[in-house]
């Protein structure tokens, strides 16, 4: 189809796409499962089936059917079973079904009340090891009684410090243990119990007799959230062991193949957020010091890219290879999320690109004999597909072809990556997104995008948001300024208690090279972001004019009152100085867009989430209120029931909605075309 005959992406495009996630090889490395994620318009509910593709290449079929959600596809040991958490006999309780790979109707196996995490099979096949967090009981007896359920909560007794989460919720009273359950009989045993720490992310020694996870034994893990540890405990029950390891937090622990040693992902300190996370290996039996393999490569493992299809792609643990002489990880690196090897003797540290693509690797793992890699893979072209790579070759092939249709009939536009030099004298990374049709004889306006996190980095990876901003007639300019991940610690943490400083003079170096642009009308750009994001775009507005319109959102605006207010609550002090508000209060103020917000002139759109426990909606209120107080032209899009992550997996009507607010407010002010209409209240 030739670029005459393509059309422009919309926003209602977003019930189209097809998200695929979590792909699975079988043992015998014959077929791929994996999980497509659909939007059902009607209902505005997304609904997600298991699919399988033949690892030889060939079309993919629908494996499970039905609108409700199937997720984490597990092959049985022999490949002849796959387990997978659905929620289609109880829309509210998800259980663990097991269905016969070559025929057969799905069962449910577990007949639990509460939530599954991460599980697997053990080696021989007789049961499943989970991560399962029991409903409270208040819960449960408020659920089975009529009178109490049409009531609903009569009050929260809260004890805990940290007692929320954004998109989820309140917490519940009861904690994540680590269950096992008969594979043919679903019996469940719990095999740890506390009320006071979580158990997290068990896994299976190779020979079956062990279950290694992480967990916080501190007297109060809330108040020491980074003094996680390695546990390793009998598969039939018994005393948990403590593996000594440095502190700091650690996540997703793996066996080598002969069960001598663990591997783990994770970072040495507490609150230290600006470091890498590490590979890191020790010997089960604590005989010796645990080893950072990856810290002399300055290298972050970590799926830090992100994008709004669906935000991110899942992290693998690390795997070893057959003969444990190698690691397997995922690495976050110049706008791109790669897959390398290292070899685990400390005298041969060498890493190996195994997918060194332009563009961003999910989930991975192989077959039994490892004869053959699959993977997720996505770029700035399309969205997530499953692809296949023969290890003995490296010949890599795509095994999906979801979206295809879709894309090919839309102009996206023109996108180049560019290296500039930033305030610092350092090369920054940044993309330039042209608009369909693009004339470079003509001047455009222009929009700067900054990501939020601030420990993340845009990339290689499909934004629908830009594209469709891009095709009403923007310039899109996004870039990865100092204090994002991606570029080694020293980038990272050149803001650390220091934000709106290094930061944002990386920002306005980015906004003279784009407005030098020749095809950029340097008098009618833009900028937005969200989270921290949005923090910067309210700290742009108290610090220069420059900018025509701005859209802040889900923004930190004042730092004093994110203390304590945010699900991250106390925790932030880490980055702050490591002190709390009332010990240094001028210090969170000077860093707090609001400190200086009586300088703002700029026309702003806010744009916030009511269930946002993240940033709370507090901070943009303050922001709203104070700039009608000050004549500033100021609009306030609020969405009711999301969370923190509407751009990415909120409600499809409302992502819409906002961004044609968006839109509507950057053609006001960048354009000449008049007011837009959108939807909504």
């Amino acid at each position: 189809m030739s670029s005459d005959e393509k059309r422009l992406i919309t926003p209602e495009d977003l019930y189209r796409f097809q998200l695929v996630t979590d792909c699975q090889i079988s043992p015998d490395g014959q077929h791929v499962l994996f999980c497509v994620q659909r939007v059902d318009e009607e209902k505005e509910k997304k609904y997600t089936n298991l699919w399988v593709v033949p690892a030889t290449g060939g079309a993919a079929r629908q494996f499970t059917y039905g609108d409700q959600v199937d997720q984490q596809p597990r092959w049985s040991p022999d490949g002849e079973k796959v387990a997978f958490i659905s929620n289609r006999g109880d829309e509210k309780q998800p259980q663990i079904h097991v269905i016969p790979f070559h025929g057969g109707e799905a069962r449910p196996l577990t007949d639990l009340k509460g939530e599954f995490g991460p599980f697997e099979w053990s080696p021989d096949g007789k049961r499943l090891v989970c991560q399962f967090r029991k409903k409270d009981q208040e819960a449960i007896e408020r659920e089975e009684d009529e009178q109490k359920k049409e009531l609903g909560v009569v009050a929260r007794h809260i004890t805990r410090v940290f007692y929320k989460l954004d998109g989820y919720g309140f917490l519940p009273q009861e904690r994540w243990h680590i269950w096992t359950v008969d594979a043919q009989t679903g019996e469940a045993q719990q095999l740890t119990d506390s009320d006071v720490y979580d158990d997290l992310e068990p896994t299976c020694s190779p020979d079956g007799a062990q279950i290694v996870y992480c967990s916080n034994h501190s007297d109060d893990p809330d108040l020491d959230p980074d003094a996680v540890d390695l546990f390793v405990i009998p598969a039939g029950g018994g005393e948990a062991r403590r593996v000594e390891t440095p502190v700091g937090p650690k996540e997703k622990p793996a066996f080598s193949p002969d069960g001598q040693w663990l591997a783990y992902l994770g970072k040495e300190g507490r609150g230290e957020w600006w470091k890498n996370t590490s590979l890191w290996v020790v010997p089960v039996d604590g005989g010796d010091p645990a080893r950072n393999l990856t810290g002399p490569f300055d290298l972050h493992l970590a799926a830090s890219t992100i994008n709004d299809l669906p935000g991110h792609l899942p992290m693998s643990p690390p795997t070893w290879s057959k003969d444990g002489k190698r690691i397997y990880f995922q690495v976050s690196r110049h706008g791109n999320t790669v897959l390398k090897s290292i070899a685990v003797d400390s005298e041969a540290a060498i890493l190996i690109d195994v997918i060194d693509e332009r563009g961003v690797v999910g989930n991975f793992n192989f077959d039994r004999a490892q004869a053959r890699l699959t993977y997720l893979h996505a770029d700035m072209t399309e969205p997530a597909q499953v692809w296949l790579q023969e290890t003995a070759t490296g010949e890599a092939r795509r095994l999906t072809t979801f979206n295809d249709d879709l894309l090919q009939s839309i102009d996206l536009g023109q996108i180049d990556e560019v290296w500039f030099e930033g305030a610092g004298g350092d090369d920054l990374q940044g993309w330039i997104l042209k608009p369909p049709g693009f004339d470079p004889d003509q001047q455009y306006p222009a929009i700067i995008e900054i990501h939020g996190g601030p420990r993340a980095q845009y990339g290689n990876f499909f934004m629908h948001e830009f594209y469709y901003l891009a095709a009403q007639g923007y310039v899109v300019a996004f870039c990865n300024p100092r204090g994002g991940q991606g570029y080694g610690e020293a980038h990272s943490r050149a803001i650390v208690n220091d934000w709106g400083s290094v930061d944002y003079d990386d920002l306005m170096v980015w906004a003279d090279w784009v407005a030098q642009k020749p095809f950029v009308d340097s008098d009618r750009l833009g900028v937005t972001g969200g989270s921290y994001g949005g923090y910067m775009t309210s700290w742009i507005i108290g610090h220069t004019e420059r900018f025509k319109a701005t859209v802040t959102q889900r923004s930190v605006t004042n730092l004093v009152s994110m203390y304590g207010s945010s699900d991250f609550n106390w925790s932030f002090e880490k980055e702050f100085g490591d002190a709390p508000p009332w010990e240094n209060l001028e210090n969170y103020w000077r860093q707090s867009p609001m400190k200086y917000v009586g300088n703002a002139t700029t026309p702003t759109l806010i744009i916030h989430s009511e269930q946002d426990l993240r940033c709370d909606m507090e901070q943009d209120e303050q922001l709203f209120v104070a700039l009608k107080k000050l004549g500033v032209d100021t609009e306030f899009v609020r969405f009711p029931e999301e969370p923190h992550g509407l751009s990415r997996g909120g409600r499809t009507d409302r992502r819409i909605v906002r961004l044609e607010h968006i839109a509507r407010w950057f053609d006001r002010y960048l354009k000449d075309t008049g007011v837009r209409e959108t939807g909504g209240e």
